[in-house]
C-alpha cells in the first residue's frame, strides 16, 4: 500500500484521527457554546450530552477500534484483541450515557421518545452493535469457541463492523440534519457554519476506517 513511494497507511490512520478529533471538538464547541453548555437536570442543557456522547462513541470511539487490527499487526494477537475490546465498550458505555441523557430530557419535558426517522436508525444501529460487540467478546476473546466457529464467523464479524460504522455515521449526519431543522434560517449564522463543518468532517472521518 503505496502513494509516491510514502507508506500511505499512517497517513491515512493519521488523517482519521485528526478529523475524528475534529469531529469531537467542534460538536463539543456547537454544543456548549450555542446551546448554554452541559448539565444533567433534565434541562436543554443535558440533551447536549447526547451529539458529543455519541459522536465520541459511535463515530469516533467506534472508528478507532476498527482501525486497531490495521494499525497493529506486528503486535501479540491477544492483546491486539483485548485492546480492540476495550475501546468498542468504551464506545458502548460512552454511547449509552448518550442515550440515557436523551431519554431523560425528553421525559422531563414531556416530549415523545423514538418520533423520528433518526431516533430509530440510531436505536436500530446502536442495539445491533451492542450484539456485535457480546458476539465478538464471546467468540474471539475467550476460547470456548471452536475455530471453525470463529472461521466461518470472521467475515460476518469484519463485514458487520464496517456496515454499522457506515450506519452510526449516517445516523449522526441525520441527528445533525434534524437539529438543523429546528434553527431559524434567518440568516446565515456562525452556528450553521460549524455544523456543515462537523457534517462534513464526519463523512470524511468514515473514509480511512473503511479501507
Amino acid at each position: 500500500m503505496f502513494w509516491g513511494g510514502v507508506c500511505s497507511l499512517p497517513w491515512y490512520v493519521g488523517g482519521s484521527q485528526v478529523l475524528g478529533v475534529a469531529c469531537v471538538v467542534i460538536t463539543g464547541v456547537w454544543m456548549g457554546h450555542f446551546y448554554g453548555g452541559y448539565a444533567w437536570n433534565g434541562s436543554g442543557q443535558q440533551f447536549n450530552v447526547h451529539p458529543l456522547c455519541m459522536v465520541l462513541g459511535m463515530v469516533f470511539l467506534y472508528g478507532d477500534g476498527v482501525l486497531v487490527y490495521r494499525v497493529f499487526r506486528n503486535e501479540s494477537k491477544r492483546s491486539v484483541k483485548i485492546l480492540h475490546a476495550l475501546i468498542h465498550m468504551m464506545a458502548l458505555v460512552i454511547s449509552i450515557v448518550g442515550l440515557v441523557a436523551v431519554f431523560d430530557y425528553h421525559n422531563k419535558a414531556n416530549i415523545p421518545n423514538m418520533y423520528s426517522l433518526h431516533s430509530w436508525c440510531g436505536m436500530l444501529t446502536f442495539v445491533l452493535y451492542f450484539l456485535q460487540w457480546l458476539l465478538g467478546l464471546g467468540l474471539f476473546l475467550f476460547p470456548w469457541a471452536s475455530t471453525v466457529l470463529r472461521s466461518w464467523y470472521l467475515p460476518l464479524h469484519v463485514f458487520f463492523g464496517l456496515v454499522l460504522l457506515a450506519m452510526a455515521v449516517g445516523s449522526s449526519l441525520m441527528g445533525i440534519t434534524e437539529k438543523l431543522i429546528f434553527i431559524q434560517f434567518k440568516c446565515i449564522t456562525v452556528e450553521l457554519f460549524t455544523t456543515n463543518v462537523v457534517t462534513k468532517q464526519l463523512y470524511r472521518d468514515t473514509g480511512p476506517s473503511l479501507l
